[in-house]
């Protein structure tokens, strides 16, 4: 087994060189591709020198060295991997020495595409606990909630099975290179949050995938007040913007796959109908939710009706 890390760097001076380590550990890893996207800081001068100390570590940037995102510094990363298999780490968190054990094993069977586990989280600064805190409400493990494998994880992820849990982490995943081949799927360049849940459900319908470690962490996040995650409040019209963008992706890619269960479709589609009007404010969103029932009935539902009309921060 041949694994290919993919590490976004954009102004993570003070973390990467501790993420590079985390990943160098393990005899499976052939190559660690960073790539840098944009820093302003020193993050560039740090990978060139882990560059010089480590031959498996490769430094890329984007064609005009700008900023383009997480997604796009992935998809970067997806296309220029040599390894057999690809796995992801952000340049802020670290893998813990379990990494890849689950995947010793169950890459032994070659219809197993994928394996994804669990991730805690560490916090480097009170600031950054306190705004974890007050969005998650507690620093439990990200996780799923059961073992599942093949369709019974897209089931579980796009909410047709409530008791499954609908996340789990990107730095927690590894996939076989010849299943993003196959698939042909990469990060949507144009969410700028949620991308990653994008994915993996998308993922998880297209590639056969199984639980691992899912309730000891396999990968730690660092907590920090620039956390991308944390920066937007819970239930603000700015997250139920992005959410309707998250759904909205997943419906019209839904449509177009011949087999997908109506039921995720409906989840899908109705997830974007209530985001899009949690957007919105005041009279505004009641007038928009009577519109849009009329031709969306189902809006009428609990869970649905109790976002679209939840009042935004």
């Amino acid at each position: 087994m041949t694994i290919t890390v993919i590490i976004p760097v954009y102004n993570a001076e003070a973390f990467v060189e501790k993420a590079v380590n985390s990943a160098i550990q393990f005899p499976e890893v052939k190559e660690i591709l960073l790539i840098d996207d944009g820093s302003k800081d020193n993050s560039f001068q740090i990978c060139l020198k882990a560059a010089q100390q480590h031959d498996i570590v490769k430094v890329l940037q984007h064609a005009d060295q700008k900023n383009h995102g997480v997604s796009a510094s992935r998809n970067l990363g997806m296309d220029l991997a040599t390894s057999e298999f690809v796995t992801f780490l952000d340049a802020d968190d670290y893998y813990l020495p379990n990494r890849f054990d689950a995947e010793r094993k169950y890459f032994q069977n070659p219809n197993i595409e994928g394996v994804y586990g669990a991730i805690s989280t560490e916090f480097v600064t009170e600031k950054g606990k306190e705004i974890y805190l007050e969005k998650f409400l507690n620093d439990n493990l990200t996780t799923v909630y059961q073992e599942a494998e093949g369709l019974e994880v897209f089931e579980g992820l796009s909410e047709i099975n409530k008791e499954h849990g609908t996340f789990f982490s990107m730095i927690a995943l590894t996939i076989r290179k010849a299943a993003l081949q196959r698939t042909g799927l990469r990060l949507n360049e144009k969410l700028k949050i949620g991308e990653d849940k994008d994915f993996i459900v998308k993922l998880s319908y297209l590639a056969y995938l199984k639980s691992g470690f899912i309730s000891e962490p396999v990968a730690v996040r660092t907590g920090h007040e620039n956390n991308t995650i944390t920066k937007i409040r819970n239930y603000s019209s700015e997250y139920f913007y992005h959410q309707s963008l998250v759904f909205k992706s997943l419906y019209r890619w839904g449509k177009k796959q011949r087999k997908m269960p109506a039921t995720a479709l409906e989840v899908f589609r109705y997830k974007y109908l209530s985001s899009r009007i949690a957007c919105m404010k005041g009279i505004e969103k009641y007038f928009n939710y009577i519109i849009y029932t009329i031709f969306n009935p189902k809006l009428l539902k609990t869970r649905y009706r109790y976002y679209a009309l939840k009042n935004n921060q």
